[in-house]
């Protein structure tokens, strides 16, 4: 499972709905150790599982690496609970569509739900760039590409 190779457009498996994660155990750790490995080369904060092939509703992020301090979460079988009217444009990037840029709109926070890789169900709130990164991957599981709703710059 190492060397995952994070795909680019226009390849139609970017474009497939997610299926949800049932099989946890030793191989699903795998795959999402390999996932954040291919994360961190690729110099990205987030990565969704259809991006390395694979069309299941799971995603990694962490926000805090670049700073210096690690802080990797993982969402499998995400669900999108809550989130308010108030929305921020900012500028965005996808490790599936290399050297572009989109201003995207999102909600300034998200309550989600998720399975964490123990099997246990889990809510959290996500505020500011953590709900960016999180939406942007949580588009992903469902065959979404911010350039299908950003402005590309």
């Amino acid at each position: 499972m190492s060397g995952l190779t994070i795909l680019a457009v226009p390849d139609e498996r970017l474009r497939e709905t997610c299926q949800p994660v049932t099989q946890f155990g030793p191989p699903l750790e795998t795959l999402i150790k390999a996932m954040f490995d291919a994360m961190y080369a690729a110099h990205g904060r987030g990565l969704a599982a259809p991006q390395v092939g694979e069309p299941l509703r799971l995603f990694v992020i962490d926000m805090g690496w670049k700073e210096g301090a690690k802080t990797p979460i993982t969402f499998i079988n995400p669900e999108l609970v809550d989130s308010p009217p108030t929305i921020v444009a900012d500028e965005e990037a996808c490790l599936s569509i290399p050297g572009e840029r989109f201003r995207v709109v999102r909600p300034i926070w998200i309550d989600l739900a998720w399975t964490t890789p123990l099997g246990t169900r889990t809510q959290g709130r996500l505020v500011g760039k953590e709900a960016r990164c999180a939406a942007h991957e949580l588009d992903h599981l469902d065959g979404v590409l911010i350039s299908d709703h950003g402005v590309k710059l």
